[in-house]
């Protein structure tokens, strides 16, 4: 690598000043938190804090999206499910809208045996923006997963700049989760985006403007996103400020491993590796098969804080193709939003916006 090149990429590391971050901007340089502790190795898996829950989680979670794959069926899912705790993942991820319900369904059955349930941190998400979608939503999720209570509950898909208002006004669903974690029917409440890191930060601003501070907060992050839009450099210094769980998604670019077609990186321990540096307290990746997850417990056995030199190595690697985001097609395309495709999973708005909207023209 060039010096020239070398010294640019040393601010991805921490070792640069930092930069101001004024509304509107995407900036390149600000340095990306780089986790403080790398966890308790336990046989094959890491453990970390999980934020200010008081949770200790496996840093490498199971995605639930993967689960429901047409690759699998639910003998093979519940298989896989049970190697995965068995071997140290606890932390569960699934969501309301994934494979219209098949993943959670086969997760909570996998979960109801042999006492599994109290083995793991269950994780899974809603995309109604109204109090009485988001409601139903979540009784769907209960139920499919078997559980009465569901540990951390998000909101899903915060990908346009009118969700967190839609989320928090009157009638909203913030009302529903409050509510649902009154009754026990969950713990935590967090939300999840894979848009525009600015649209994390309102949601933030939102939520601090109602008096409430997020449990959890999930995000994209891999070893392109660091050369645009960057979530890492954006979102995660606030989320490491206010101590709230940090979970990462998409280390290899979406399904399929989109990253590796790039031909930048050919090692897929590398792109777990660079999100366990992260100040991530858990990185979520999709497992479909035995030989994906016998990567995960490689990259966690394996894994060592990477020195400022080798952090800003594997940036240089993607820092030529990943600056239009054409391989981070969750931030550019459509391609990943559910919600867009679906829009009746969203919910109405309250009668008192439709009763102040005018009729729609054009």
């Amino acid at each position: 690598m060039e010096r020239r090149t070398f010294l640019r990429n040393l601010a991805y590391t921490g070792a640069a000043a930092q930069v101001a971050v004024t509304p509107g901007s995407y900036p390149t340089k600000v340095p990306i938190p780089r986790v403080k502790n790398p966890g308790e190795l336990r046989g094959e898996m890491l453990y970390r804090k999980f934020g200010s829950t008081g949770e200790t989680v496996s840093a490498i979670g199971l995605g639930g999206s993967h689960i429901g794959k047409g690759s699998l069926t639910q003998a093979g899912a519940t298989h896989l499910i049970h190697q995965a705790i068995d071997r140290g993942i606890t932390f569960m991820d699934n969501c309301w809208d994934y494979h219209e319900g098949r993943s959670e369904q086969w997760m909570g059955e996998a979960l109801a045996q042999e006492g599994y349930r109290n083995k793991v941190f269950l994780m899974s998400k809603i995309d109604g923006r109204n109090k009485t979608n988001a409601t139903d939503q979540l009784n769907d999720s209960l139920s499919r997963l078997k559980t009465d209570r569901i540990d951390l509950v998000q909101f899903h898909e915060i990908l346009r700049f009118d969700d967190p208002d839609r989320i928090f006004r009157e009638g909203g669903a913030f009302e529903a989760l409050q509510a649902a974690k009154k009754a026990g029917k969950l713990r935590f409440i967090g939300f999840t985006g894979h848009k525009d890191p600015r649209i994390h930060l309102y949601m933030l601003e939102v939520a601090q403007k109602h008096g409430f501070t997020f449990d959890a907060v999930l995000m994209p992050s891999n070893l392109m996103d660091a050369h645009f839009r960057s979530f890492a450099q954006l979102v995660m210094p606030e989320l490491v400020k206010g101590k709230i769980g940090i979970q990462t998604m998409k280390p290899f670019c979406g399904g399929d491993g989109i990253i590796l077609k790039s031909g930048t990186i050919q090692n897929p321990i590398d792109c777990l590796h660079y999100a366990l540096n992260l100040a991530a307290d858990v990185v979520i990746t999709g497992i479909d098969k035995p030989e994906i997850l016998d990567q995960a417990f490689q990259a966690a056995k394996t894994f060592k804080p990477l020195t400022n030199q080798q952090f800003a190595a594997l940036l240089a690697k993607t820092e030529q193709v990943a600056r239009t985001g054409k391989y981070e097609l969750f931030k550019v395309s459509a391609h990943f939003d559910g919600t867009a495709r679906h829009p009746d999973w969203l919910g109405g708005d309250d009668p008192s916006v439709q009763k102040l909207a005018p009729e729609p023209t054009g």
